[in-house]
């Protein structure tokens, strides 16, 4: 199933197109392609609106860096008068009286915003599938899923419904998706951009991000985005830098886990793209090495005691009194009716992971689970950080394998859990990174290629993917 995207939304500060014309030809796809379950909802009104403001804006004279550029957001992002549900019962009413900060800052910027995007239930889920309003189909090929959690906004970027979409990134809820829809996924630094607005799953490791079919789309709606904000105080204050993606001159480090490749869950030929990969970069006179990672077995633990305990801390309040899905069942007292609007407001895994994450805080184990992984968590973080005081960027597949069907059958969540494997690093440790197409596996589906660097260094991210987006287009 082939799709061609949008027009460039440059064309409309071009004078070629309006950004009315750009908005009706994006609802009348998103449209037609209802069947694969992508957005929740397409806010038809609101985006007309937006867009004879922007056209005339531009006929005033003001300059609009993102003019006519139509955007996707995930459903936990908060947009003033519109419904936003993070794919749940639980919220499936709730109006937001605000706009998230990044979501503000896009629409200044000249950004017009179609609809909210399917997604798993408050961000937990590497398929889609969790959602209150059924799973999202690939529209790469409609029997596999687009991943998760942010799998309605890379299939609405992948299908030409949008320029870019917004995602949230807690485990890899962006690049993994990016890998199974062929298309680009970055999780900027934590404290890169406001979280402000967003719907919380894991408080220290979400983090915004945009899904775009181009490295320079990506990297202009970072810029719009980041910055500091009051309304977050674990924002970063650091200025903006002005970066669009242009490969490195000269030689370049990078190193990859050899444990990565290694891994029996990796396919066969993903291992061998990569292989040859890092061949064609050695042989332009880049260095590639190979590393030491002791500690790939434990990511997934220490990333799951740490989310699902931030999680059940988060999701509390979702009670069915201040705010919330309420029980209509007849009930005797307060702790009743806490008990049956959590139990009819929350999807299965939701439940499974605030237990889960309630259990691990709980008295005589906090020690043994929580302040063990913490301690993990910043053992991983200096050795991060050590690698990258010697090396430019760490290499990686994004997945171990692409779209996988849906309804596969698990009886064990924890086989899901592993869905997250190598890109859950770069969450535990705070560090940058992006899914860049690696190019297409036998069976037709695309397979996403892993890039980190350090912390704040997006700008060396997009060069760096610049670079490796020519090695793989020449080969």
């Amino acid at each position: 199933m082939g799709f061609s995207p949008l027009m460039d939304y440059r064309a409309v500060s071009a004078g070629k197109t309006t950004c009315a014309a750009l908005v009706e030809e994006a609802l009348t796809r998103a449209g037609q392609a209802a069947d694969l379950n992508m957005f929740i909802e397409l806010f038809s009104e609101s985006a007309r609106a937006q867009a004879a403001a922007v056209d005339a804006r531009l006929a005033a004279g003001d300059s609009l860096p993102l003019a006519g550029m139509v955007v996707a957001l995930k459903d936990n992002f908060c947009y003033r008068g519109h419904r936003v549900s993070a794919g749940s019962k639980m919220l499936e009413t709730f109006e937001s009286l605000f706009s998230a900060t990044a979501v503000e800052r896009l629409e200044a910027a000249g950004a017009v915003f179609l609809g909210r995007t399917n997604c798993d239930e408050f961000a937990m889920g590497s398929s889609n599938e969790t959602s209150y309003y059924g799973p999202v189909r690939n529209p790469l090929d409609p029997s596999k899923v687009p991943g998760g959690s942010s799998g309605g906004s890379a299939a609405a970027v992948a299908a030409g419904l949008c320029h870019v979409a917004l995602g949230s990134d807690t485990g890899g809820s962006i690049r993994q998706p990016a890998a199974f829809t062929g298309i680009v996924g970055m999780k900027p630094t934590y404290g890169r951009i406001s979280r402000h607005g967003l719907i919380a799953y894991a408080s220290s490791f979400d983090q915004i991000g945009p899904f775009a079919h181009t490295l320079e789309d990506a990297a202009a709606v970072l810029e719009i985005m980041s910055g500091a904000d009051a309304f977050d105080a674990t924002v970063s204050s650091r200025p903006v830098v002005s970066s669009p993606p242009i490969a490195p001159i000269g030689p370049q480090r990078y190193a990859y886990f050899q444990a990565t490749l290694d891994h029996p869950g990796l396919d066969p030929h993903i291992r061998a793209s990569l292989e040859n990969l890092f061949e064609q970069l050695r042989s332009a006179g880049h260095t590639v090495d190979a590393v030491d990672f002791p500690y790939l077995d434990q990511l997934v633990p220490l990333y799951y005691v740490l989310t699902t305990a931030e999680a059940s801390a988060n999701l509390a309040r979702y009670d069915g009194v201040r705010f919330g899905h309420r029980s209509e069942q007849e009930v005797d007292d307060l702790d009743g009716l806490l008990k049956a609007s959590r139990s009819e407001g929350f999807g299965l895994e939701v439940q499974r992971r605030i237990l889960l994450g309630t259990f691990v805080l709980s008295s005589g184990y906090y020690d043994a689970y929580y302040g063990k992984a913490q301690k993990g968590r910043r053992l991983l973080r200096d050795h991060a950080e050590s690698l990258l005081a010697s090396y430019d960027a760490l290499l990686s597949p994004t997945s171990p394998h692409t779209a996988f069907p849906i309804g596969r059958e698990n009886s064990d969540p924890t086989v899901m859990y592993l869905e997250d494997l190598y890109t859950v690093h770069a969450n535990l440790t705070g560090l940058p990174a992006l899914s860049l197409p690696g190019g297409l596996h036998p069976n037709g589906l695309p397979w996403g290629l892993h890039i980190t660097t350090g912390r704040f260094e997006e700008p060396a991210l997009f060069a760096h993917a610049a670079l490796l987006q020519n090695t793989l287009s020449a080969h």
